[in-house]
């Protein structure tokens, strides 16, 4: 496995934001190239709601293989795909580097918001072209927080803009890695069919309250707490601060947050 170091961590207050994401609001980009009948290879599954979405889309004949170094995540994704009945999708412990699949396995590779906590996102991108058949696909999408926008600009934001930089870049992953998928996809030998950008978007009291506590909470209990203070990249004071900023923020009618996204199909080389 690999020695990566996951800045997010697997806190609850984390596993909500992935077990909100689906194939709609964080693969549409994907959904021109699905076809009844594929193999699709999910790296860095999560919660497996993007992968079990994936399985609805490729029908009964096709399948999905969800893979996360997370041995708990994965528990949880298997027993949401019993759940919802999902009889072609299964998860597994693994590795972005290693995925243990056969050459020319899958019809597509798909990996949302993984390889900016990649230490090496090329090599990553080497193996899923490894297991692609002759035309299969490499579908990729993650964020870059340096472009991301909000108002009001609250002190605090800022501030937790450069801390998690800091963090991430300290890890060896790149907190705006969706703007580089286009030059990783090209040094990786793929050959580029598609690059574009897409964007979350949070302004209504829902969806502020949603993404505004779920930060808040985030940096006093998930790893990212944990991470700074050892790091010495803040300690509980600056952090209850930030924490504070993410709520105030979240109550204001005003408020309103954009994260774009990087997004890549690629395809491996004949």
């Amino acid at each position: 496995m690999s020695e990566d170091r996951y800045t997010l961590g697997h806190h609850d207050s984390v596993l909500r934001s992935h077990r909100w994401r689906t194939v709609q609001n964080s693969a549409a980009y994907l959904v021109p190239f699905l076809r009844e009948g594929q193999r699709i290879l999910d790296v860095g599954s999560g919660p497996g709601t993007i992968s079990i979405g994936l399985a609805d889309a490729v029908g009964p004949r096709g399948e999905v293989v969800g893979i996360d170094a997370d041995p708990d995540v994965v528990h949880e994704a298997r027993q949401r795909a019993i759940d919802r009945e999902a009889a072609n999708v299964v998860f597994h412990v693994g590795d972005a580097y290693a995925t243990g699949l056969p050459d020319a396995s899958v019809d597509i590779v798909h990996a949302h918001q993984l390889l900016q906590h990649l230490a090496d996102p090329v090599r990553a991108l080497v193996e899923f072209a490894r297991v692609l058949t002759p035309g299969g696909i490499v579908a990729v999408r993650d964020v870059v927080y340096g472009s991301a926008s909000w108002f009001p600009r609250l002190d605090g934001l800022e501030e937790w803009m450069t801390l998690y930089h800091r963090l991430a870049e300290r890890n060896g992953g790149d907190p705006d890695a969706g703007a580089s998928l286009k030059a990783w996809a090209m040094e990786a030998g793929l050959e580029v069919q598609y690059s574009g950008a897409s964007v979350w978007s949070f302004a209504s009291d829902a969806d502020r309250e949603w993404w505004g506590n779920g930060w808040a909470e985030r940096l006093l209990e998930s790893d990212i707490a944990v991470q700074a203070i050892e790091s010495g990249l803040a300690d509980l004071d600056g952090l209850r601060r930030i924490s504070a900023a993410w709520r105030d923020w979240a109550t204001d009618e005003r408020g309103w947050f954009a994260v774009p996204h990087g997004e890549l199909i690629a395809r491996r080389r004949p």
